[in-house]
C-alpha cells in the first residue's frame, strides 16, 4: 500500500460516521472471534486431555472445541444470576477508571497513573470507614452517612495525586505519561508500606488492613456476589455528568481545548495551566472513586494486590473513543469477557494462559481501529483537520 493509499484510508477512518464505527467495532469483534476460534482450536493439538472432541490423521488428537469454549465464555457471563452478578460488578469497577482515563483523553491529556490514584483512593476509604463505622449507629442511617464520606475521601485523595501530574504538566511540562506511570510505583509502594507499618491488621502476616464493618458496605443486591445495584446506578449518573459537563457546558469546552490547544486556549483567554491541572485532578478523582466502591463493594478491606482495573481502563476508554457513553457498553464487555474467561479456565481446564490470549486478542481487534482513529485526527487526518482545534478534539 502506498503513503497515498495510507493518507486515504486514515482520513476515510478519522471521518467515520458513528453508524459506521459502530459497524467497523462489530465486523472486527466477528473477526476477533474467528482468529480465535482458530488459535483455539490449533493450540488443542499440542494439549494433552483425558477426553479429546476431535481426531484428525497425522495431526493428532485435538482437545479444545472453540464452539465451546465461546459458549462457556457467553455462559460465565450471563448464564446464572451469580455469573451476571459478577460481571456487573466488573462492569462498574470498569466504569469507574475508564471514566478516570477518559476524561483525561478528552482534554489531550494521558493518564496512565489510575491504577495507582485507585489504590490510594481505596486505601483511604477503607481507613475512614473503619473509623467512622464504629461511631455511627448500625443501621440504615449510619450507611447513609459512612459510605458517601468514604467516596468523597477516596475521591479527593485520588484527586489529590492526580493533581501532582497536572501541576508538573502545566508548570513544569514534564509529560504526564511518564509522571503518571512513574506515580503508579510511588503510590503502590506508600500504600504497602503504610499498611504493613503502621495502619494494618498486624494480627495477620498479609498486607491489609481489618475488615471495614458491615454498616460501611455497599448492599448485594445478587445473591452469591457482592455487586451493587447502587454502585452501579452511581457509576451510570457519573457517566452521564461527565458527558454533560464536556459537551454542554463551557467549563467542558475550556477543559478539552486547553488540553489539546493550550496556547489557542490562552490566547482566547483561557487559563490552559489551570485547566490542564484541573483536568488531572478530575480524572484522578475518578480513579479514586473506583477504589472506594472497591473497597466498599468487593473487598470490604484494602489488601496489597488489587487487580489491575486501572490499566485495563485504558483500553476501556480508547474502545469507547474516549466518549463518557461509549464507555458504558466497553465496560460491559469487557466485564463480561473477564467472568467468562474465568469460567472457561474454571470448567473446561483451558490453559489460563491461553484463556487471556483469547481475551486480549479480542479486546485488541476491537479497539485497534479506534485508536487508530484517534491517532489520525491526532496528527491532523481527516477531510477538516482543523476542527481538532476548534471543538476540542469531539468530532464523533
Amino acid at each position: 500500500m502506498s503513503r497515498a493509499d495510507w493518507r486515504s484510508t486514515l482520513d476515510r477512518l478519522v471521518d467515520a460516521s458513528a453508524a459506521e464505527r459502530i459497524i467497523i467495532s462489530v465486523t472486527s469483534l466477528l473477526f476477533a472471534i474467528v482468529v480465535g476460534a482458530v488459535l483455539v482450536f490449533v493450540s488443542g493439538f499440542v494439549a494433552d486431555c483425558p477426553d479429546p472432541f476431535i481426531y484428525f490423521p497425522g495431526a493428532g488428537y485435538g482437545c479444545y472445541n472453540p464452539l465451546e469454549v465461546y459458549w462457556t465464555m457467553l455462559d460465565g457471563s450471563f448464564g446464572s444470576w451469580n455469573d451476571l452478578g459478577q460481571t456487573l460488578q466488573e462492569t462498574t469497577l470498569l466504569l469507574f477508571t475508564g471514566l478516570s482515563v477518559a476524561v483525561a483523553f478528552r482534554a489531550g491529556l494521558f493518564n496512565i497513573g489510575t491504577q495507582g490514584q485507585m489504590i490510594l483512593g481505596a486505601l483511604a476509604t477503607a481507613l475512614v470507614v473503619l473509623h467512622l463505622g464504629e461511631l455511627v449507629p448500625d443501621n440504615v442511617f449510619g450507611t447513609l452517612l459512612v459510605i458517601p464520606t468514604g467516596i468523597v475521601v477516596g475521591a479527593i485523595v485520588g484527586g489529590f495525586w492526580g493533581m501532582i501530574p497536572g501541576l508538573m504538566k502545566a508548570y513544569a511540562d514534564a509529560h504526564e505519561v511518564i509522571t503518571t506511570i512513574m506515580l503508579n510505583f510511588v503510590a503502590i509502594g506508600i500504600a504497602f508500606w503504610l499498611v504493613q507499618v503502621h495502619v494494618g491488621d498486624l494480627t495477620t502476616d498479609s498486607v491489609q488492613t481489618e475488615s471495614i464493618p458491615a454498616v460501611a458496605r455497599l448492599p448485594p443486591t445478587i445473591g452469591g456476589s457482592r455487586f451493587s445495584v447502587v454502585a452501579l446506578v452511581g457509576a451510570l449518573l457519573v457517566a452521564v455528568g461527565v458527558y454533560l459537563l464536556y459537551t454542554r457546558t463551557v467549563i467542558g469546552y475550556d477543559l478539552r481545548t486547553s488540553g489539546l490547544q493550550e496556547s489557542a486556549a490562552e490566547y482566547a483567554g483561557v487559563d490552559a495551566k489551570r485547566n490542564i491541572v484541573t483536568s488531572m485532578t478530575l480524572s484522578g478523582a475518578l480513579g479514586g472513586i473506583a477504589g472506594a466502591i472497591y473497597v466498599t463493594m468487593v473487598q470490604y478491606r484494602w489488601q496489597a494486590g488489587i487487580p489491575p482495573l486501572g490499566f485495563d481502563g485504558i483500553a476501556v476508554s480508547i474502545l469507547a473513543g474516549n466518549n463518557p457513553i461509549g464507555v458504558i457498553p466497553a465496560a460491559l464487555l469487557f466485564g463480561s469477557l473477564k467472568s467468562g474467561s474465568l469460567a472457561i479456565n474454571l470448567t473446561l481446564g483451558v490453559p489460563n494462559e491461553l484463556v487471556e490470549v483469547l481475551r486480549g486478542l479480542i479486546i485488541l481487534f476491537i479497539a485497534m481501529p479506534e485508536f487508530f482513529r484517534m491517532v489520525g485526527k491526532h496528527f491532523g487526518f481527516g477531510s477538516d483537520p482543523t476542527a481538532v482545534a476548534a471543538d476540542g478534539g469531539d468530532r464523533s
